[in-house]
């Protein structure tokens, strides 16, 4: 018994947690802190085990001090000395050769110890913290080293990216399905177990003054802004077979949009949540030509530049990147989605690294009052706006139109704001503790499902095909700037114009409330 204070909630089946590359970053930043919040908010339980799996050699007691440091240094709740004692009791390390299956012989051997230790009903989840080009011989060596003989059900959780392309993506989703069934494997986006994301659905369809005006009638555009502050940093090598297309825009991008377009699901079943998202991405407008990429996808690198007063390297000068690469550090694009609900209105999407600001943004702008009818005859009104902000602030802003004070009809935008992550006694739960608790749990509602993600991969590899057609084409823009002045460009010809994210400044707008 611990003394775990926190208020807990129901505990997901008693399970072993197998993570493959747990001396990598990913455990050390992610999956360990999230797994000690779980533990403290009763959401694993007592009857559980962790297993970590590497090729170091390492002993359990080496394991828990790393898993300690990584809490210490990363967990929204900082270990005392009773939790975490009993947390760590129920660490192990295992290190494995993934390629010998008579190594997961022997693991299947330790933890039928485990699971007699802890009363586990033979319940595995296998966490794959490694490269994807792993994940077919990891999956056939489960199976033949014996790991999947167990009574319980067996989970298979693994990370982006998936594949290079659709043919990649297709083959390695073939590997693992010889082993596991769809509904066994959980393919983490991880913006889909953020907080403002999830809460999508419920903004749109528990209001009523919204989903009425949810359609082209209503709305003129929706503008979806990741922006990283950040450079490709150590990850230059990585990123340069990657590139923004792939890295943000085939995941998280396209999953934020289809959560804003997708009609109202028949149930709160996860099934039909990703029903609802496939037939979105199914509508989604194809490049058919080089020509039309060009038209209405801008790709662009960042250049020397300075980022709150200190002077930062252009991105072909990072460590790992050749002089020449033409890989993409930003990308925006006006995308359709040409259903009934959608049809005319355009989806702006934009991401880029070495950006100003570090946002995570939705904006809804909606269709303006006629112009010279009532008020709109005497000032220069401002469009309706709903706000939804992902990160790093989690919340909704409005602005709407409003009287000014005083004795003539002047009008002027005032803005409301609701800061979630603002709130006195709100310690957000990170992402992975909702992907990782749900993956316990078997609901794969904000997992991504092969279809979805076979639909992304045909949509942007248009994209990719038409970019090597023409490899010079890559703008740039200084770091610290937003970008390139095509993605203005973008918007500009349609009439409309980037909308500023949070940390930018919005000249005119009165605060009538704020709950930061």
């Amino acid at each position: 018994m611990t003394d775990k204070t926190i208020e807990t909630t129901a505990a997901a089946d008693g399970a072993v947690y197998f993570i493959f590359g747990a001396t990598g970053d990913l455990a050390r930043r992610k999956l360990f802190p999230a797994l000690y919040s779980l533990y403290l908010e009763g959401k694993l339980g007592e009857r559980f085990a962790v297993v970590g799996l590497a090729r170091r050699a390492r002993t359990d007691e080496q394991f828990r001090d790393d898993v300690y440091e990584s809490i210490r240094e990363f967990c929204r709740y900082k270990p005392d000395d009773a939790n975490w004692q009993a947390f760590a009791a129920h660490f192990s390390y295992h290190p494995l050769d993934i390629g010998n299956v008579d190594g997961f012989r022997e693991l299947k051997a330790s933890t039928e110890a485990l699971e007699a230790r802890y009363s586990i009903p033979g319940n595995r989840l296998f966490y794959l913290a490694l490269a994807p080009e792993l994940f077919g011989a990891v999956s056939r060596n489960l199976r033949d080293g014996g790991m999947l003989e167990s009574k319980g059900w067996h989970r298979l959780v693994i990370e982006k990216p998936f594949g290079y392309d659709y043919p990649s993506a297709e083959k390695l989703n073939e590997e693992i399905r010889h082993v596991f069934r769809e509904e066994e494997v959980f393919r983490i986006d991880h913006y889909l177990g953020k907080e403002m994301v999830q809460n999508i659905q419920v903004i749109r369809f528990a209001n009523a003054f919204f989903e009425p005006l949810w359609n082209n009638n209503h709305i003129a555009n929706v503008q979806i802004t990741l922006a990283e502050t950040v450079g490709v940093e150590e990850r230059g090598a990585y990123y340069n077979k990657s590139g923004a297309l792939r890295d943000m825009v085939q995941n998280h991008m396209l999953q934020m949009l289809t959560m804003i377009a997708m009609e109202p699901p028949s149930r709160l079943d996860p099934e039909d949540i990703h029903d609802e998202k496939v037939k979105v991405l199914r509508s989604v407008r194809n490049f058919r030509s080089a020509e039309e990429v060009e038209q209405d996808v801008v790709r662009a690198q960042y250049t020397d530049g300075q980022f709150r007063g200190q002077a930062v390297k252009g991105y072909r000068n990072e460590d790992s990147v050749p002089s020449d690469s033409t890989t993409e550090t930003f990308f925006a694009a006006r995308l359709f989605v040409d259903n009934f609900r959608w049809a005319g209105v355009p989806f702006y999407v934009r991401t880029g690294k070495r950006l100003p600001v570090k946002s995570t943004e939705i904006v809804i702008e909606f269709k303006n009052v006629p112009n010279n009818v009532l008020f709109a005859s005497r000032s220069q009104l401002q469009p309706n706006l709903l706000v939804i902000r992902v990160n790093p602030m989690e919340g909704i802003y409005i602005k709407i139109n409003a009287k000014k004070p005083g004795n003539d009809m002047t009008i002027q935008p005032v803005a409301m704001e609701f800061c979630q992550s603002c709130q006195v006694g709100i310690n957000t739960p990170e992402a992975y503790e909702r992907l990782i608790y749900d993956a316990a749990r078997g609901d794969s509602t904000y997992f991504t499902r092969w279809d979805e993600l076979a639909a992304a991969w045909q949509l942007v590899d248009p994209i990719a095909a038409a970019w090597r057609q023409a490899p010079e084409r890559v703008a740039t823009y200084p770091a610290g700037t937003w970008g390139p002045v095509q993605a203005d460009e973008l918007l500009s010809r349609d009439g409309f114009f980037w909308w500023p994210v949070n940390g930018q400044d919005e000249d005119n707008v009165i605060w009538v409330t704020n709950t930061k």
